[in-house]
């Protein structure tokens, strides 16, 4: 079955649904999703340490939202690639928040005889689909350090190629460390 639409999720407030117990009686979470997320930390982390990588990216959110796992992995995988092309590992990129929240599914029958077989709103507490960051406003998504003016560049204008992934309004805000 096909992924719901993100907007289904995405500005709901949400009590998060993270529960999970070694003992079977306190976890609320039955079964939890596989992290799409393979890396959190990319490229040269000790470059960024010995200063060589003054100029800072950092994404934040401006509004309260959920980004689901797959949509950072989709942003982590584009602008880690592009970088890593261009770049060749002299820089430093990283996806910030963690999805810790279990997103629920309330499967819908569709077709002819379907009502028969579907309990509708009765039981519609959903079985576990995805996860998702639930970020404030405010909140760190992304960080990238680069060496120099035209990487900043470049990675400007790879973070705004990622923005439609990004299902929230988003602020690119510029440092430079001395």
């Amino acid at each position: 079955m096909a992924l719901r639409k993100a907007n289904a999720y995405t500005h709901r407030k949400v009590v998060p649904f993270t529960r999970v117990s070694k003992r079977k009686g306190k976890s609320y979470v039955k079964t939890v999703p596989p992290q799409s997320i393979v890396k959190f930390t990319m490229g040269s982390e000790p470059l960024y340490n010995e200063g060589k990588l003054p100029h800072t990216l950092t994404v934040l959110s401006e509004e309260k939202a959920q980004i689901r796992h797959n949509a950072l992995e989709a942003c982590r995988q584009y602008i880690n690639k592009k970088l890593n092309k261009e770049l060749n590992g002299q820089y430093l990129f990283k996806v910030i928040p963690f999805p810790h929240h279990i997103q629920r599914e309330n499967k819908m029958l569709t077709g002819a005889g379907s009502d028969r077989m579907q309990t509708g709103m009765q039981l519609s507490f959903g079985k576990s689909m995805g996860k998702a960051a639930i970020l404030k406003k405010g909140s760190k998504i992304f960080f990238i350090a680069v060496p120099n003016e035209k990487a900043l560049r470049l990675a400007r204008s790879e973070l705004h190629r990622v923005k439609p992934k990004i299902p929230c309004k988003i602020k690119i805000v510029y440092e430079k460390k001395e």
